[in-house]
């Protein structure tokens, strides 16, 4: 009989068994393997296994290197915690595979050095164990598993039947997880791949840019590069592509100091995106935590992405511009009990996971499925190493942590003093690069905003929410407003954090870009495939009076205005401000505020704006208003304001004014307001420079006007000022190169409608 009937055979008779008995106790019942080909058994006669050697249990992964007897070859190190025995998978040029049994275990770890295997060698493994799901036991040696210390991965991960450890399809869905199929997988996974780069970065220079020096760019590598029409053809959508002068020229005339790359791990697409004709764009569905995600590579995926993702990490630091990655060690892309069996599910699956009091069930603190299980050893060890990796041999400088709130459970709550927390705190490597975390997570108690320890910076939602509210006139008061412009001190200053643990942003990734903040109160997601149920109902925007794209000037001169308001405030406000790519050049994705499945036109940027004298004036303020940052210590603090002077002969270092010049009382932050002025003063701010000297500065007042109608505002005279000079006015389209109008102290100021304005005090 056939393999393919033997195994027909074998499933049919497991669904005859749930029929006849009508209980799980009956599927439980140890199901058949199917018997190993006479094809296969030539196969494996014409490639017999190589030797392998005892070899070394650290460090894990595989690692090309010399061996014993000077002999080259590559260490293959697996921590597999209970496992019944292991099978190291090699495949050659054809998909032609060769087993070779792991026989040395030492601490768990599965380990063999196997003589001439060198760099380009695609492997994966073979995990042997119980198949009992009820206690969380799901080992399933049909299935080949990726390594999750391969440093790349050759192939994409599609997900028919054959990859589930589980049969799919069996009918009664609700035991459909508890039978194994026993189909081989090798098929149809990828593969991971000997990588062997003895580069140790000599010639790199890191920027180091303090955080309070810092400006964020976000940007995908594939949807910032895939449009540009100076980028080579064959390079767009890629590392490459990031690393080419087109595409850093423009983050270096913004004056950006760090790029925010979206996944850029190894990550798989979801079955029900596949089953629609989508894909995962974003990425945040990871699989492989040390490889670079082999699409994005121009040169190759046997080893060549490596070294190109290396090469666009130069060259971005050339440019003195930083590079911080967002990585997803919340959960993987094995989803839930009926997700595809691709690597950790099959290796531990309890020594990988966060299992409920059923242990056939995965706690979800992410709405993906599962959560790694963080306080477990060599969960932490697998995402430390990563973490180190990517530091010190792929050269980047920083990671956002999707979800951190999750990583930071201990057994179930969120928890400050928490494994994760702890080791981070402590490591050389770690503890000296930008940490950002996404500080929530699904969970019970898993919004932390403000709760991070000292050294994290977070990103901060509250400010988001007060400026758009703000913006669109949806304030009860202004008193949340004041602290977000001013670095979040309610959420910050304690601990010894500064201003810059705020990552202050108006849009993300995740929701309205900036131009469809200002185009649409709802969403627009029916091209997900999901009935548009998918993505926030909360949008917080305001369409200027039409939904979606219009044809009316004023509408769109309003709009237009809108954008450089929400701009210049995000980008003169205390803390560290993150743009996202596309929106200084009002890049729009039609109202869709979840294009994660959107990897086209709607979710990549579209460098034809530039071509627009609109959004060409809407980039310019953006970089004119960055230089202006860039140039005054007094607009990127690195000590909360106090209130107070900080001289005897100096004015307080933050005062705020309303309408009428006067400074606010208490009842003014209780009272509706749509105009604030605030004062910020650069001969009293705090620190010295590098030299032991005093900072200084010039002062500005900023006045924040929200209001349909123009308004009055008396500007404030002596002791604040003499007199000033109009440095910016949003409600310009064109924003003069001169200096502006000088103003004497006292002056009624007519502040046009929505509109902020920022005046530099004259000494």
């Amino acid at each position: 009989m056939s393999s393919a009937a033997e195994q027909e055979a074998v499933q049919d008779s497991e669904r005859e068994a749930v029929r006849e008995a009508g209980t799980v106790a009956a599927v439980r019942a140890e199901i058949v393997e199917v018997r190993r080909t006479g094809h296969a058994e030539a196969v494996r006669a014409a490639n017999p296994a190589p030797a392998v050697w005892p070899g070394a249990p650290m460090p894990l992964g595989a690692r090309f290197r010399v061996g014993p007897d000077g002999v080259a070859g590559t260490n293959f190190a697996l921590w597999a915690g209970g496992a019944e025995a292991v099978e190291l998978c090699l495949f050659d040029e054809r998909g032609v595979e060769t087993r070779c049994p792991l026989t040395e275990l030492t601490h768990e770890i599965w380990h063999g050095f196997v003589p001439g295997v060198r760099p380009g060698q695609r492997y994966g493994y073979r995990v042997h164990g119980r198949w009992d799901p009820w206690t969380g036991a799901r080992w399933n040696a049909a299935k080949l598993l990726l390594d999750p210390y391969a440093r790349a991965v050759d192939g994409t991960f599609s997900l028919p039947p054959e990859v589930y450890g589980h049969v799919r399809d069996w009918p009664d869905q609700h035991v459909a997880d508890t039978v194994r199929d026993d189909r081989d997988s090798a098929p149809y996974v990828p593969k991971g791949v000997v990588v062997h780069d003895d580069d140790d970065w000599v010639e790199d220079r890191r920027p180091k840019t303090p955080w309070a020096d810092s400006v964020i760019y976000e940007l995908h590598v594939r949807g910032f590069t895939k449009l540009h029409p100076d980028i080579p053809r064959e390079l767009r959508g890629t590392y490459a592509g990031l690393a080419h002068p087109a595409a850093i020229g423009h983050l270096t005339r913004l004056g950006v100091t760090a790029v925010e790359l979206l996944p850029v791990h190894q990550f798989a697409h979801e079955d029900h995106l596949l089953r629609r004709g989508l894909r995962n764009h974003w990425g945040y569905n990871s699989i492989g935590y040390f490889a670079p995600h082999a699409d994005y590579s121009s040169s190759g995926t046997a080893g060549q992405q490596v070294g190109e993702f290396k090469r666009m990490v130069r060259a971005l630091h050339d440019a003195g511009i930083e590079v911080i990655l967002d990585v997803v060690y919340n959960h993987t892309a094995e989803a839930g009990e009926l997700g595809p069996m691709l690597s950790l599910r099959g290796i531990d699956n309890r020594g990988y996971y966060r299992l409920e009091g059923d242990p056939r069930r995965y706690a979800d603190y992410t709405g993906c499925g599962n959560t790694l299980h963080v306080v477990q050893p060599q969960v932490l060890r697998l995402i430390t190493d990563s973490l180190r990796y990517w530091v010190t041999e792929m050269g980047v400088d920083g990671f956002r942590f999707d979800l951190a709130a999750a990583l930071a459970r201990s057994m179930h709550d969120v928890d400050m003093l928490s494994p994760f927390l702890a080791v981070i705190a402590q490591d050389p490597v770690l503890r000296r690069v930008k940490l950002i975390a996404e500080p929530w997570d699904v969970g019970n108690g898993g919004y932390q905003v403000g709760a991070f320890p000292p050294l994290w910076t977070e990103w901060n939602d509250r400010y988001r929410d007060a400026v758009r509210d703000f913006w669109r006139g949806a304030l009860p008061d202004v008193r949340d407003l004041g602290y977000r412009l001013t670095g979040s001190s309610d959420l910050y200053a304690w601990g010894g954090r500064r201003p810059y643990a705020s990552v202050n942003f108006v849009t993300a990734h995740d929701g309205f870009t900036l131009r469809d903040l200002v185009s649409y109160e709802h969403k627009r997601n029916e091209a997900n495939g999901e009935g548009n149920r998918d993505g926030t109902n909360d949008n917080r925007a305001w369409n200027c009076g039409a939904e979606g794209e219009s044809d009316d000037p004023g509408i769109n001169a309003l709009r237009r205005r809108q954008l450089r308001n929400l701009l210049t405030t995000l980008l003169l406000s205390t803390g560290v401000p993150m743009l996202v790519a596309g929106d200084e050049m009002g890049r729009t994705q039609g109202g869709n505020n979840n294009a994660y499945c959107q990897d086209n036109e709607t979710g990549w940027v579209d460098w034809s704006l530039l071509d627009q004298p609109q959004w060409r004036e809407l980039a310019a303020l953006t970089a004119r208003v960055l230089t202006l940052r860039r140039t005054h210590p007094v607009l990127r603090r690195r000590a909360f304001f106090s209130g107070r002077a900080q001289a005897p002969d100096g004015l307080r270092d933050l005062a705020w004014f309303a309408r009428d010049g006067r400074e606010m009382t208490e009842g003014d932050w209780y009272a509706p307001a749509a105009t604030l002025g605030l004062y910020l003063s650069g001969r009293d701010i705090p620190g010295r420079d590098a030299r032991g000297e005093p900072v200084t500065d010039d002062s500005f007042l900023a006045v924040l006007h929200a209001g349909a109608e123009p308004t009055s505002f008396a500007l404030p005279g002596a002791p604040w000022a003499d007199a000033y000079e109009l440095v910016l006015d949003t409600s310009r389209e064109e924003q003069a190169e001169a200096p502006g109008t000088l103003l004497d102290g006292g002056t009624e100021l007519t502040v046009p409608a929505r509109s902020v304005l920022l005046l530099r005090v004259v000494e």
